[in-house]
This record gives C-alpha cells, sequence and structure tokens, in this order.
C-alpha cells in the first residue's frame, strides 16, 4: 500500500472523527470511505489507537501550519487575529463538520492516552499563537495574554459547536461578530 493510500486513509479518518468523532471511527466504515477492504487498513495502523494518534497528530501539525500562513499573509498581528475564526469556519463550511479537538476533546475519558495529549497540543498551539499576537499587537501584557489566548480560543470553538448544532455557519458568523463587539475577540 503507497503512502498516497496512507494519506487518503488519514484524510477519511480526520471527516469521520469531524462528524461522528472517535467513537464513531471504524475500520469497516473507513474502509468503505476510503474503497479498500478494511484488513487493508491494518497495514498502516495496526489498531484504531493507532490511527486515532496520527489523525489527531496530524490534525495540529495542518492546524500549525494554517496559523503560521495567516501569520504570513497578515504580518500586522491585529489583523491575523481577527482572521482566526476563519480556520474554525472552514470546518463548518466542509459539510458542517466540527474542529477534531472540540469533538474528540469531549471524549478524552475514552480516548488512548497519547491521543489525548495530541488532541490537547491542538489547543496548545493555537492558545499560544494568540497570545503571541495579543502580545506583539499591545492587545494585553504577555501576563494577561495566556488568559485572553484561553477566552478566544473557546469562544470560537463554542461558536462553532453551536453553528454546527443548529447547521447554520450565519450563526458562526453573527456570534464572532458579537465576540468582535463586546469582548472577547479584538474588534
Amino acid at each position: 500500500m503507497s503512502s498516497n493510500a496512507r494519506e487518503t486513509i488519514l484524510l477519511a479518518a480526520t471527516k469521520i472523527a469531524q462528524s461522528q468523532g472517535y467513537n464513531g471511527l471504524n475500520f469497516r466504515d473507513l474502509a468503505k470511505a476510503v474503497g479498500i477492504k478494511a484488513a487493508s487498513i491494518y497495514y498502516h495502523f495496526p489498531s484504531k489507537a493507532d490511527l486515532g494518534v496520527e489523525v489527531a497528530r496530524r490534525y495540529w501539525q495542518d492546524g500549525a501550519a494554517a496559523l503560521e500562513t495567516i501569520s504570513a499573509e497578515d504580518p500586522n498581528p491585529m489583523d491575523a487575529l481577527r482572521r482566526f475564526p476563519e480556520i474554525f469556519r472552514r470546518s463548518l463550511e466542509a459539510d458542517n463538520r466540527l474542529c477534531l479537538a472540540s469533538f474528540v476533546g469531549a471524549e478524552t475519558d475514552n480516548l488512548p492516552s497519547e491521543m489525548t495529549k495530541e488532541i490537547q497540543a491542538f489547543a496548545d498551539v493555537n492558545i499560544a499563537w494568540i497570545a503571541k499576537l495579543l502580545t506583539t499587537a499591545g492587545v494585553c501584557s504577555p501576563q494577561d495574554a495566556q488568559t485572553r489566548a484561553c477566552a478566544i480560543f473557546a469562544a470560537v470553538a463554542g461558536a462553532q459547536l453551536i453553528a454546527r448544532s443548529r447547521s447554520d455557519i450565519s450563526l458562526f458568523d453573527t456570534l464572532i461578530n458579537a465576540y468582535r463587539v463586546s469582548g472577547p475577540l479584538v474588534a
């Protein structure tokens, strides 16, 4: 099985986990989505836990790359901060999926411990990026940046959750705009 097949499996597994969570991820449905036999998945991922860890790792790495792209495209930290919600909006645009870290993070009691660490890395990377930009932009002191960054991350993830539960992406936009007017997002 080629590395292309491995990538296809990871992509399909991510999509399933974003819509059904880790508990909804099974090799039979994954194989059907990819168009291969379930046994073929075991070639790259000996267990569901191995697959879950790799999906979560790839997700936070891709998230970090998306944040760096925003920073490169918009070197002004205020402009980059304003763009942060678009990462979460993209999941809603893609078949009303939820951020993997939000969906799977709610299942931490049932996750392999290594997968939990990888899911937490997604939040850590996002919060660190936001905190850095808040400090660079002079929005808040370095001492307050971590708390404000956590609030921003939680607010955007919460807006995504509410919008997804109603299948209404315009609700996400409304909430993000409200956060910009009344806090915690920068206007």
